[in-house]
């Protein structure tokens, strides 16, 4: 497989597959660039060798084309910014104008072409749309990790037409080495915790991580589904009932292989969903009726500190409570601490997870762990042990 910094890209038109689904507030101004950043050094190695850069990403579930919140028009000038040169606009991602602008293109240059979404075809993964964009580019560079666990055309079909030519970006190059370090390169004890908040979404993810790791920390909604297989009153807290026989099964499985469960102590609730509700904290087990468990309590994150800083391999993905409401946010924060703590220490620290980025971004903790990933469903089925599409299509490519 070619790497990225053994090709010169000196003359080449490369089309580099990014996630710029980013957050935009209501005046459409991105709320948290991290994974633009990202990408800048893939496409500065293209424009250092002398290539031209043609970028194309996705942003959001557009119902039509043509949806304004959806336009990447409003990144073209903060990309601009990161890379200290103009950065042109396609107000398409196919047809001839697109395909005129791009041939258009002189070596340095960098063109960004419109949302993939607008097209039914980039997630249903057409071929014909594939080829269109393939014919953009004598190169393609995938370096969107967060979106090459869909088989879509943008990030799988279209490494078809690029037989030799294909290869992974600095991003998914960087991902997949540091998620390897908490799948396979493992350092003892390891620790992972999870949160997020349902059980439904992360079994395989769960059972996977058990075959592998020391002790395993459930927090956040999951926990409540949990408590309650284990016979515990959870008040009005979120319970999968329908998941509560699987709970018992995980945990069943864990204590065959020796792995230690561990779930909060106690829990801060409220009498409402809203960061101006009525908080409590009383014990994980017995919460009472019309009260909502809203996050870690004090003891479990004293307890949960405590192992995060005595383990050697760290695992997080999804916050422990409400992170997003700041009166839920304290449980979340002191993990977030004491995995800062545990990196100082020697611990090779990974968080993953669009909801734990952004909780990481929001207390400007990124730099105080090992590696922050840009992954969501990416990061979860790969830690599942799922071949994702995305790298499957780049890896076949010179073995043909």
């Amino acid at each position: 497989m070619i790497h990225i910094d053994n090709y010169n890209f000196k003359g080449k038109r490369v089309i580099i597959r990014v996630d710029f689904n980013v957050p935009l507030d209501k005046d459409y101004n991105i709320t948290d660039d991290s994974r633009i950043r990202a990408s800048i050094p893939t496409i500065e190695k293209v424009l250092n060798d002398g290539g031209c850069a043609v970028i194309m990403s996705h942003m959001g579930r557009p119902k039509e084309k043509g949806e304004e919140k959806y336009s990447l028009i409003h990144i073209v000038d903060h990309l601009a910014g990161l890379l200290k040169t103009d950065v042109k606009f396609a107000g398409d991602c196919i047809g001839e104008l697109v395909a005129e602008k791009v041939n258009s293109l002189k070596p340095g240059e960098v063109i960004l072409i419109e949302n993939l979404r607008y097209y039914k075809e980039e997630t249903k993964g057409d071929r014909d749309f594939a080829r269109e964009l393939a014919s953009l580019g004598d190169v393609f560079v995938n370096d969107a990790f967060a979106a090459v666990h869909r088989a879509h055309a943008s990030t799988t079909v279209i490494a078809d037409f690029f037989p030799q030519d294909k290869m992974f970006g600095y991003l998914l190059e960087r991902e997949l080495k540091s998620i390897d370090k908490v799948i396979n390169d493992i350092q003892r004890p390891y620790l992972a915790i999870i949160g997020g908040a349902k059980v439904s979404s992360k079994i395989g993810v769960l059972n996977n991580l058990i075959d592998k790791v020391d002790d395993l920390i459930i927090g956040g909604g999951m926990m409540f589904t949990f408590i309650k297989s284990k016979g515990g009153e959870v008040g009005d807290s979120i319970v999968e009932k329908d998941y509560l026989s699987e709970a018992r099964e995980i945990v069943s499985y864990a204590n065959s292989k020796g792995v230690n469960i561990h779930l909060p102590v106690d829990t801060v609730v409220a009498n409402k969903f809203s960061n101006d509700a009525v908080i409590k904290t009383c014990d994980s087990y017995q919460i009472p009726n019309n009260w909502i468990g809203m996050d870690i309590g004090e003891k479990a994150a004293r307890n949960f500190s405590s192992l995060i800083e005595s383990s050697k391999n760290v695992l997080w993905n999804g916050p422990m409570g409400v992170a997003e409401m700041p009166k839920f946010a304290s449980g979340t924060k002191t993990i977030l601490k004491a995995m800062a703590k545990a990196t100082e220490k020697g611990a090779f620290t990974l968080a993953g997870g669009g909801d734990s980025v952004a909780v990481i971004n929001k207390f400007e903790m990124a730099d105080k762990v090992s590696y922050v990933s840009t992954g969501g469903g990416a990061l979860l089925e790969y830690m599942e042990g799922k071949e994702l599409p995305g790298i499957k299509a780049i890896v076949k490519s010179n073995n043909r």
